[in-house]
């Protein structure tokens, strides 16, 4: 049953029904939709080895060190969906608590980062889509068709095009495609690290555990560790999927918030579990398994399934691998089209983006462009850059920073009266928040500096300017431009006249 927020009249009367489906997804199916879009297995086989090469044996130490940052902002995105619950969050809430220009622009960064994860998920995919059908057929040639450009390009936008569909018919249909698919590459994820540690006493580059692994003071400079950290914010990104479909849970004022923390213990245990493992059987070397040689970091589960699992059973994690791209390529949906409805519902961009499907009771048009926008990307960047995959990753760092950062200053500035009240609301509105947007706020500044240069990520440039730094901080400032040129046609969004802070959102009874 809907219940109101304060008075509701005329304007944002309107404002407030965006149509979407309601009571349609439970704790369990929440924390399925928040692992899903994290994709623990494409985001490790995807960051193991770049982080070994920025921090060494401390690669457990700095997955332990990004999850407490995150950890902090899901309690900020709590306590404002409680009082908030709208599929705009970061954009709806910055909004809120700051104005109209700081949400457009949060708004724009977590699309950002949505349209460049989607596009890495969709590489990810195809690379191991490959690979899969070679294992399976034993042909070199079939495994390698993922290295051609045209057939790569293809099949990625033929990709994107299947999960764009599945995305287009509703919440419904992605939480049943999900539970399948998440459930099988956590299977497997499992197993491959049982099976890691049970032969790292017998691997060539095998090595013992050390509890020094969890320090991250042992790391030898503060760039490397921001570098490694800006590694490890990308492996935990994609909670907050939980909290987009919150006009579409049952129990939104709580349930999203729950399902947040829960995502975020399933995956901390899952990646410190698997880290460990990996490297007590493969070690750092720069020879062989060795995740510091190149040919196993660019591709770790690549590598290492074979030795691992044995030739028998090497296709699991080839297709675990595609699953869990698969799987986070159909719910990073989610976010972007959420994100995009709320902006168009508020007037923040076009009207269009705010349709909702009669049948399907899921945004229509916003997931058309979320779909055109993330083929349209992946072609472009690919044509540009051939070390794709690690640039968009490391500018994703930077996305990450920016608005979940934003969203943490908002949690305390918007709290900012109530946090005298008692102790509870001092630490879960004030501090904790505050402590988790300082922490992103230094990785955001040591990164942006670090990615001017060239050699940082693949070593690309443009005009002698790192390519990371083009893509993180480039798209950022691109976002001003947008922004002004939607504020001279369409002012209504920035005059405070469709969103501000006393607008009412839509709160289901628990």
């Amino acid at each position: 049953m809907a219940v109101e927020q304060g008075p509701v009249t005329g304007r944002q009367a309107d404002l407030r029904a965006k149509g979407l489906s309601t009571n349609s997804v439970g704790l369990l199916a929440s924390v399925v939709l928040g692992v899903s879009s994290i994709a623990p297995v494409y985001a490790l086989t995807a960051t193991l080895g770049p982080t070994v090469t920025e921090v060494g044996l401390q690669m457990p130490a700095v997955f332990l060190a990004g999850f407490l940052p995150m950890l902090l902002v899901a309690y900020a995105y709590r306590e404002l969906n409680r009082v908030a619950p709208d599929c705009g969050t970061s954009f709806t809430w910055t909004t809120k608590a700051f104005n109209p220009y700081v949400g457009w622009l949060c708004g724009w960064g977590a699309l950002l980062a949505t349209i460049i994860v989607l596009s890495n998920l969709a590489g990810v995919a195809v690379s191991f889509f490959y690979l899969l059908l070679g294992e399976i057929t034993g042909s070199e040639s079939v495994g390698a068709l993922g290295d051609d450009t045209l057939v790569n390009v293809l099949t990625c936008v033929a990709f994107v095009a299947l999960a764009t569909w599945v995305t287009y018919r509703g919440v419904e249909a992605t939480k049943r495609v999900q539970y399948v698919l998440v459930g099988f590459q956590m299977v497997v994820l499992a197993v491959f690290a049982v099976l890691a540690l049970v032969k790292a006493g017998s691997a060539p580059g095998g090595i013992a555990f050390e509890l020094s692994w969890l320090d991250p003071t042992a790391i030898t400079s503060f760039s490397a560790f921001t570098a490694g950290l800006s590694l490890s914010l990308f492996i935990y990104w994609g909670w907050d999927t939980c909290l987009t479909v919150n006009e579409e849970t049952a129990g939104s004022s709580r349930t999203p918030g729950r399902a947040a923390l829960l995502t975020m213990l399933v995956i901390i245990v899952t990646y410190v579990g698997v880290a460990i493992a990996v490297q007590m059987y493969a070690g750092i070397g720069a020879e062989g398994t060795g995740l510091g040689n190149p040919d196993t970091g660019d591709n770790v589960f690549a590598a290492l399934a074979g030795p691992v699992l044995g030739p028998g059973l090497a296709f699991l994690l080839f297709l675990a691998v595609v699953a869990s791209s698969a799987s986070s390529l159909q719910t990073t949906f989610l976010p972007t089209t959420r994100t995009m409805l709320a902006m168009g519902t508020y007037g923040a961009l076009p009207k269009r983006l705010a349709e909702v499907h009669p049948r399907f009771l899921a945004p229509s048009t916003a997931t058309l462009v979320a779909g055109v926008g993330t083929a349209a990307f992946y072609v472009g960047i690919t044509l540009i850059s051939e070390n794709v995959l690690i640039d968009t990753i490391y500018a994703l760092g930077l996305m990450i920073c920016f608005y979940y950062g934003l969203t943490a200053y908002a949690c305390v500035w918007y709290f900012r009266h109530e946090l005298r009240r008692s102790a509870r609301d001092l630490v879960f509105k004030g501090v904790l928040p505050l402590l988790g947007a300082l922490m992103l706020t230094a990785v955001f500044l040591q990164t942006a500096v670090d990615t001017l240069d060239p050699a940082y990520g693949s070593g690309s440039s443009v005009f002698g300017v790192g390519s990371v730094f083009v893509i993180g901080i480039g798209l950022l400032l691109a976002g001003v431009v947008l922004m002004l040129a939607w504020r001279a046609r369409h002012p209504e969004f920035f005059r405070g006249e469709t969103l501000r802070v006393d607008t009412p959102s839509l709160v289901f009874d628990d």
